[in-house]
C-alpha cells in the first residue's frame, strides 16, 4: 500500500481549521508539487497552495501519480459541504512554456553547490555540514577565474585555507571530480529533499544520460 495523502486545511474566508492544529504557511515535511507545461516539459517545484489555485481555476491540463495532498477549503452555506481538493505530485499546467523557460540555468548559491558536491569537500573527500563547508575557486579569482558553476567546489576550512590563492595543481591539491553545470532536472532533484516516488522516477527519466559526479544525485 502506499502512503496515504497528506491533509490540509486552506485559511482564510469561509473556511475551516482541521481540528487538530492549524497548518504553518510552509508546512515543514508537506511535499510540493512538480510542474510541467501542457507539453509535459519540466517547469519547477511549485508549494501546494499555488498548486491549490491552478486546480481551483481549472488551469491543469493533466497529472500524473496518485493523489499525495488533500485539501480541505470552506464551507458551502447552501449545501452545508466543505470543499475538498486532492492535488497530484505532478502537474501539467494548460499553458505553454516559453522558449527561455525551458531547462534554465540554475543559479549558483552555495546551498545548490554544496547539494551538488554532496557535502563533500573535493580536496580531501570528507563530508562536513554545511556550515563548516565554503565556495573555493578552482582558478582564484585573483588569477582571472570567474564565478561560474565549473570553476567552483566545495572545500572545508582547512583545505581552502591551505590551497589559498593557489591552483589545485601549484598547491599539489588534486580534484577529487570535476565541477559541472547541473542541468535543471538535476538542479530540481538536489533543491528538494522531500521527493516523492513518482516525482523522482518523472525527474530520472529525464536525466543526462551520461553519469557525473559528484555524489548529491546517488
Amino acid at each position: 500500500m502506499g502512503t496515504p495523502p497528506t491533509r490540509l486545511s486552506l485559511v482564510g474566508a469561509g473556511s475551516t481549521i482541521h481540528p487538530a492544529r492549524a497548518p504553518s504557511p510552509l508546512e515543514a515535511g508537506v511535499p510540493r508539487v512538480l510542474t510541467l507545461d501542457a507539453h509535459g516539459r519540466i517547469l519547477d517545484w511549485m508549494h501546494w497552495q499555488d498548486a491549490a489555485c491552478l486546480y481551483v481555476r481549472g488551469a491543469v491540463a493533466w497529472t500524473l501519480g496518485d493523489p499525495c495532498l488533500v485539501v480541505h477549503g470552506g464551507t458551502n452555506r447552501a449545501t452545508g459541504r466543505q470543499s475538498v481538493l486532492e492535488l497530484h505530485p505532478i502537474v501539467a499546467g494548460r499553458s505553454h512554456a516559453h522558449a527561455k523557460a525551458i531547462d534554465p540555468s540554475p543559479a549558483l548559491t552555495n546551498t545548490a553547490l554544496f547539494a551538488r558536491d554532496g557535502n563533500l569537500c573535493l580536496y580531501c573527500g570528507n563530508e562536513f555540514s554545511r556550515h563548516s563547508l565554503t565556495r573555493d575557486h578552482v582558478v582564484p579569482v585573483s588569477r582571472g577565474g570567474r564565478d561560474v558553476w565549473e570553476n567552483v567546489v566545495c572545500a572545508c576550512f582547512h583545505c581552502n585555507s591551505r590551497k589559498g590563492g593557489r591552483t589545485p595543481q601549484q598547491a599539489g591539491m588534486p580534484l577529487l571530480a570535476v565541477p559541472y553545470r547541473p542541468s535543471w532536472v538535476e538542479h530540481l532533484i538536489l533543491s528538494n529533499r522531500n521527493i516523492l516516488a513518482d516525482q523522482m522516477a518523472f525527474l530520472k527519466s529525464h536525466l543526462p544520460r551520461h553519469p557525473r559526479r559528484p555524489a548529491g544525485l546517488i
